[in-house]
């Protein structure tokens, strides 16, 4: 009888795990699905869930602008729906990504950057949200002179078919503003069966 009842226990308990993270990236849904529990704005990101080819251009240290590389930017939902992940794979080799989620209590979004380039201990991060189309973000940041700011994200002509992003770096009032990167960003369009 012992021996009837453990196969039995854990087909149960594995169907309860399933069940439990059914939002998860699967077979059916490669990119996961929002948790009908998460907050609303779990779907702020909703429109980029998938794989995007993009075209980056950002500054040299001296203050040219490079030359534009390709990149492939993937985001899907993880923490069983919950959160967003975002990884970046770049012609150049310099490969990042970010886990975003959603904090009710202060109405913003915390992302947390990691990149290929630059390990460390402590990952950065921003925090911001929508602000009427466009999905805005800050880190405090001093310019190379010793001036005050922040480095702005905006992500704006967010669609299905795709989404800009552009990074900045403003003083406090934002009366300054230095981009510093570009990237464009087309959806794949890819069949399901």
């Amino acid at each position: 009888m012992k021996n009837l009842l453990l196969p039995a226990l854990l087909l149960s308990l594995s169907v309860c795990l399933q069940a439990q993270y059914e939002y998860n990236p699967s077979d059916e849904h490669p990119f996961g699905q929002p948790h009908p529990e998460a907050p609303d704005e779990i779907m702020d990101y909703h429109p980029m869930i998938g794989i995007c080819d993009c075209n980056s251009t950002s500054r040299n240290p001296d203050g040219t602008w490079a030359d534009t590389i390709t990149m492939i930017w993937e985001w899907r939902y993880i923490m069983n729906g919950w959160g967003v992940q975002d990884l970046t794979l770049k012609e150049d080799g310099v490969n990042s990504g970010s886990i975003r989620q959603f904090n009710a209590d202060s109405s913003q979004w915390y992302v947390h950057y990691f990149s290929s380039n630059s390990p460390t201990p402590r990952l950065s991060s921003w925090a911001g949200g929508m602000v009427g189309d466009d999905i805005i973000l800050y880190k405090d940041q001093t310019a190379p002179n010793g001036m005050e700011g922040k480095y702005k994200i905006t992500f704006h002509n967010i669609s299905d078919e795709g989404f800009h992003w552009k990074g900045e770096w403003v003083n406090p009032t934002e009366t300054i503003i230095y981009p510093t990167w570009y990237i464009e960003c087309v959806k794949q369009k890819r069949d399901k069966g």
